[in-house]
């Protein structure tokens, strides 16, 4: 297993770069002299990082743009060449969230969700991973990562959250076939998922983002306001840090650890989760270890609905 060292000089690319995961990686990467190439949707957030990163002593590029678009990614590779050359690390990072009964979901609703989560993921993917290659073929001591950004939400089926969970199990798997397809190919660029759980990042008032085309414009159904309720509890009163997310995902780069997880003690829900697959039983209640959280979450739905 090849061992990457990053240093003083080496180029990240971070979306979502603006708060988050994508400003504590920005920050982490600036300590450690990495040049960056930072992008959010946010212009105001992003011109905030990009002074922070600055007065840290890192050269750094940003430009605004929003990942579901495919020209913006090309755009944030262009810059990035034209500035620092190929990137040694690109971590495709930007997410949005949005909850309530699947069938609830709009059209509107499942294109952001997956335009930003997944697709974002799609082009980070496509435009970097080629250059890289390049880069690799042309020198054998090169090394390069990619990170995407996923969540426990990729390996778990939590209810009420139905298109965030479809586009983060997505990126697990777009994640798992580029490892491997990567590894057919070169020793030299290789690739992780990192699946979080509940950090306080801001994620949870992403809808404050959304392009005006894609907002529903009605009101909230009433599961969308209990998901939006329980995300925010469950999000804000994290233990784990961001700031400790970013160093398990460094750590994970060097080490070249594929799964990257900020609460292993989640993984026991996973395992429960693919036993269920294994044995084809039905799906486990997933508030069996929390019965009340359960109950209080069906009959809020239940009452919302008239049942």
């Amino acid at each position: 297993m090849s061992i990457m060292n990053l240093k003083a000089g080496q180029t990240a690319v971070i979306t979502g770069a603006g708060s988050g995961f994508g400003l504590e990686l920005a920050r982490l990467g600036a300590s450690k002299g990495l040049n960056l190439v930072i992008a959010d949707v946010q212009q105001d957030a992003l011109d905030a990082a990009k002074a922070e990163l600055t007065g840290l002593g890192a050269k750094v590029v940003a430009l605004r743009g929003d990942v579901s678009r495919a020209a913006d990614v090309e755009a944030l590779g262009t810059i990035c060449l034209e500035n620092f050359g190929v990137p040694h690390l690109v971590i495709n990072n930007a997410g949005v969230a949005h909850g309530g009964l699947i069938w609830e979901h709009t059209t509107s609703d499942w294109e952001w969700v997956l335009g930003v989560n997944l697709w974002g993921v799609i082009h980070g993917v496509r435009v970097f991973t080629p250059l890289m290659l390049e880069a690799a073929r042309k020198d054998r001591a090169w090394q390069g990562h990619i990170v995407n950004v996923a969540s426990m939400a990729g390996l778990l089926n939590s209810p009420n959250m139905g298109a965030y969970n479809v586009s983060k199990h997505a990126v697990v798997s777009l994640t798992e076939t580029l490892y491997q397809d990567l590894a057919l190919v070169t020793d030299q660029v290789h690739a992780s998922v990192l699946c979080p759980y509940f950090v306080p990042t801001g994620i949870h008032q992403s809808h404050r983002n959304r392009p005006a085309e894609l907002r529903s414009g009605g009101k909230p159904t009433p599961s969308q306001m209990i998901a939006q309720a329980m995300s925010t509890k469950a999000v804000t009163s994290g233990r784990v840090s961001a700031t400790d997310v970013a160093q398990l995902v460094f750590n994970a780069v060097e080490q070249n650890q594929f799964y990257v997880y900020s609460h292993p003690q989640a993984l026991g829900m996973v395992q429960t989760r693919l036993e269920d697959v294994v044995q084809a039983r039905n799906p486990t209640d997933p508030f069996a270890g929390k019965p009340e959280l359960g109950e209080s979450l069906r009959k809020a739905l239940r009452e919302a609905m008239g049942g």
